[in-house]
């Protein structure tokens, strides 16, 4: 059986409010939210008894999505958001943008911090990365043409 598809990447977070408002400022659509609870839902995450918020965010061409979540129980055993970006596990969440600058500058109004610098690779793309709410790293590329 062949693979069909990547249906999402599960993002946790503390604010999800303002995690969906800055993905929206980035261009992704709320395609909705909802609370995880009950059984049935412990045994396909091994956590038991859990109650989890979340939203589904989805790119505007319909093929990608972000699961945010946020756990009410049990409670997050691990933060990773501050990881510097050589760090084992998530990495980072890369998004296509038609004008690099103009992105930056609005998602600066949202508490994003530049990591490093914007830089261009060959003559093919402009890249960075950038720190989000609760310091998510995530990658924007402008394709040069």
């Amino acid at each position: 059986m062949a693979l069909k598809r990547m249906d999402n990447v599960g993002i946790v977070v503390e604010d999800l409010g303002v995690t969906i408002d800055f993905f929206r400022e980035l261009g992704l659509e709320l395609e909705g939210r909802a609370t995880i609870e009950g059984e049935w839902a412990g045994r396909v995450t091994g956590l038991g008894d859990q109650h989890v918020e979340i939203a589904m965010m989805r790119t505007p061409d319909g093929h990608s999505r972000l699961e945010l979540s946020r756990f009410l129980t049990p409670p997050v055993v691990a933060d990773h958001r501050n990881a510097p970006v050589n760090a084992l596990g998530y990495l980072r969440v890369m998004f296509t943008v038609d004008d690099i600058d103009d992105t930056l500058e609005r998602l600066r109004a949202r508490g994003a911090q530049l990591v490093g610098e914007v830089v261009r690779y060959k003559n093919v793309y402009r890249l960075c990365y950038i720190r989000g709410p609760e310091g998510l790293l995530i990658g924007l590329a402008q394709e040069l043409s």
